[in-house]
């Protein structure tokens, strides 16, 4: 049928014959091996936590990754509008 949408690879020559001698792309994986869940009963004990393992924690703050990762090692989002 003339009105069905193109294949993804129908062209597949085109891309074959320009990626000849191109580096395998190999990305490395950023999840974590393991989670845990650390409760606390007073704020006070979040400060002392956070100052035994030397990360700063606030009220907002999810996660984080142990031992800090550089903001260089991690993807940053930047809007260019």
């Amino acid at each position: 049928m003339k009105d069905q949408q193109p294949e993804l690879f129908e062209n597949e020559k085109a891309w074959k014959e320009h990626w000849q001698g191109m580096p395998e792309f190999v990305q490395p994986s950023k999840e974590s091996i393991k989670q845990i869940v650390v409760h606390f009963e007073t704020f006070e004990d979040v400060k002392k936590f956070a100052d035994l393992i030397g990360i700063k924690i606030s009220v907002d703050t999810k996660s984080f990754f142990y031992p800090p990762k550089k903001q260089s090692d991690s993807m940053v989002y930047i809007d260019e509008s």
